[in-house]
């Protein structure tokens, strides 16, 4: 059995938790797996990008993915991103043992290769995001203003809203005949997976100084290039097993679709990732406020005073935007009521296609009217920081991220993961140390470790939390390869040839 079908097989049990929706969903994950192994991802809601190290006044191109406004007034002429990644995925429904990681078997047994949570009484989720950060820049114009150029290809999947009970239904030896006779119903539930590459140019600028503070402000506007995309939702569905050869559905709807391409998806993967198309707009948005009770200006060379703020504050709004798909040829809502159910009949077939599945489907279900086309909405979040220095070099940092999407009004959609992130932090020019604490919208706390030394930048926000865990439902982790002008001068921490002057104030 390969790598690659071996994880898909660990999260299918899960999956299949979403009504009438799993295979359309293990499909894209497959297809979102070996995109992302192809360009040093992994499938992994969109959380915190680079999290613990993307406050940090060392962060350069990275500051600019969580607000703008960072770039303004930056201690360096410039700063290059070779390359990074970063991967978070996870869910509140099954776990697996390290063990199984390292030594993969070739049939998944549930109580002994994976675990479910089968007696939570809590809603069940999943979320996924990776990202590759392509070469990159951030260039000073002069000491009040830069650009950056930022090229991402991105990933990002949701599915919940799950109640345990339903989770244990397709969960557990579906049709699990413990609910035999019993009236289920799903309020609605939904499941969503996008590929897209972003283009951003991004502009920043200190709009203010005084004496005791620093306003700045950045917008980042992107172009959006959307790969491949789908999702399902299932709402208001009613339904009754008898036994496990007949199920009868009383009311429900499900909406489903994906992007034409996915009929013809290519092999190898790589052809498949073609900019310009799926064309959209997108934008971040930010501003920031620093405190200086002892500003002495920027001095005599490049940003000299970059850690002279006592403490910070800044909000942004990020992953602004959509991208409009034409729907494979034969997508249609449809009506789910229905008699006589044999359930192993609408489940998914081995190898079969999304479209293949879809005509299944569409067969067995009544067809009803929708539109040829769909929105994806980005998974817009706000984003609320605060950063205070102890003594120029500890510093401590705090976040919060906010999903603004995550309703259940718009089923096109990712989202983000809503979370508050705190992070201490020891920082000099050529190396940093961040602890980052974290809890999420589920529940889940974590601790982390990230280290950067010279170009290098390597870390995962949940480091000590699955070291000291035997079951993994949740994993993130980071690496990134950027250099900065400052590698390439001679002088001390602070200054160097070649570097800006500014003015105290202006």
């Amino acid at each position: 059995m390969t790598s690659r079908a071996t994880k898909s097989k660990i999260f299918v049990s899960f999956r299949e938790t979403y009504f009438l929706s799993p295979v359309m969903i293990v499909r894209l994950n497959r297809i979102l797996f070996s995109t992302s192994v192809l360009l040093l991802l992994t499938y992994a809601a969109m959380a915190q990008t680079f999290p613990g190290y993307n406050n940090s006044n060392h962060a350069g191109i990275y500051g600019v993915l969580s607000n703008p406004a960072s770039a303004a007034g930056y201690r360096y002429k410039w700063d290059v991103n070779i390359v990074g990644v970063d991967v978070n995925a996870g869910n509140t429904y099954a776990s697996i043992p390290k063990s199984v990681l390292f030594s993969m078997p070739d049939t998944l047994r549930r109580n002994r290769d994976y675990f479910l949570d089968e007696g939570a009484n809590r809603k069940q989720n999943g979320w996924g995001m990776a990202e590759v950060m392509l070469p990159s820049v951030l260039y000073a114009i002069d000491e009040k203003q830069s650009v950056s150029f930022v090229w991402r290809m991105r990933s990002s999947g949701n599915a919940g809203n799950v109640t345990t009970p339903i989770a244990n239904f397709f969960g557990v030896d579906y049709p699990n005949t413990g609910y035999r006779n019993v009236n289920l119903s799903i309020p609605q539930t939904g499941v969503s997976a996008h590929i897209w590459h972003e283009l951003g140019l991004s502009y920043a600028r200190v709009l203010k100084e005084t004496y005791t503070g620093r306003w700045k402000a950045g917008v980042t506007l992107k172009l959006l290039s959307g790969v491949a995309a789908g999702y399902a939702s299932a709402k208001d569905v009613a339904f009754r097993l008898n036994n496990n050869q007949d199920a009868t559905i009383s009311s429900g709807t499900l909406r489903y679709g994906y992007n034409k391409e996915l009929d013809h998806w290519e092999s190898p993967a790589q052809s498949n990732l073609k900019l310009f198309e799926n064309a959209g707009v997108g934008a971040d948005i930010g501003v920031i406020y620093e405190y200086r009770p002892d500003n002495g200006g920027f001095g005599s060379y490049e940003n000299t005073d970059a850690d002279d703020y006592k403490f910070r504050i800044g909000v942004s709004i990020t992953d602004i935007g959509k991208i409009k798909y034409t729907k494979g040829s034969i997508n249609t809502d449809l009506s789910l009521v229905k008699d006589h159910i044999v359930p192993k009949d609408i489940e998914y077939r081995k190898n079969e296609s999304l479209q293949q599945y879809a005509r299944r489907l569409n067969k067995y279900f009544t067809p009803l009217p929708g539109d040829s086309t769909f929105n994806m909405t980005l998974p817009t979040a706000l984003n609320l920081m605060g950063d205070y220095n102890i003594d120029g070099r500890f510093f401590v940092s705090t976040q919060v991220v906010i999903a603004l999407t995550a309703g259940q009004t718009d089923i096109s959609k990712t989202y983000a993961l809503t979370q508050l992130n705190i992070t201490p932090r020891y920082e000099t020019q050529i190396f940093g140390a961040y602890l980052p604490m974290s809890i999420n919208h589920n529940g889940q706390a974590d601790i982390g470790a990230a280290f950067r030394v010279g170009p290098l930048l390597l870390g995962s926000s949940t480091l000590f939390t699955n070291l000291f865990e035997r079951r993994i439902d949740h994993a993130a982790a980071f690496v990134a390869l950027r250099l900065n002008s400052s590698m390439f001068q001679r002088g001390d921490s602070k200054g160097g040839k070649g570097q800006l002057g500014c003015p105290v104030n202006y």
